[in-house]
């Protein structure tokens, strides 16, 4: 498993842009943990992330729309501050459903 804070930004001043942005936001949230408004944390395993990664490249557009990936390894916790709201999730922690 790895951290990986996946960010983008979906230029939105058409319809097209407001559907991609929704697209976006849906995938992200389907494998990680919103942290801001476009940035997310995501602990995948290795396929997931090749598959993330895949799924959002088909939706944006690369002359409008910008994704980054900011790898953070699985040492993360030495690497993140947070503070503030909203705290991120424990991922070691035990998962209540």
């Amino acid at each position: 498993m790895i951290l990986v804070l996946v960010t983008y930004d979906v230029a939105t001043s058409d319809k097209s842009g407001q559907k991609r942005l929704r697209q976006v936001a849906k995938i992200c949230v389907n494998h990680g943990q919103r942290v801001q408004k476009s940035v997310f944390e995501c602990w995948l395993p290795h396929q997931d992330l090749v598959r993330l990664r895949q799924q959002l490249l088909d939706v944006i557009e690369p002359a409008q729309d910008s994704l980054r990936f900011y790898f953070l390894g699985s040492n993360w916790e030495y690497k993140v501050e947070h503070y503030g709201k909203n705290p991120s999730l424990d991922m070691d922690g035990p998962l209540i459903i």
